[in-house]
């Protein structure tokens, strides 16, 4: 089946970016995408194997951060002296 979406520029963009962060074409990335909400889940349970692909691939998006020192994650580094709420 041809289906042929207009796209505002900047989610052609996105989905390109991705596409290509993945190496995949855009056709096939956003063929990918479209399986994956196609399927139809009544009924169905995923196994283990499947969530976590599903969750590696849910995460694949995410910038990572940077992580905490061990100083930030000190008690006095969170809170004042004398006070109990966030700094």
């Amino acid at each position: 089946m041809t289906l042929i979406l207009k796209l505002e520029p900047d989610v052609e963009a996105g989905l390109a970016a991705m596409a290509s962060a993945k190496g995949l074409s855009l056709d096939l990335y956003v063929r990918n995408l479209l399986k994956q909400f196609a399927v139809p889940t009544s009924g169905t349970e995923m196994t283990p194997e499947q969530k976590a692909a599903a969750f590696e691939q849910l995460i694949e998006g995410i910038p990572e951060m940077p992580v905490l020192s061990d100083e930030a994650m000190k008690r006095d580094a969170i809170y004042r002296r004398g006070d109990r709420s966030p700094r």
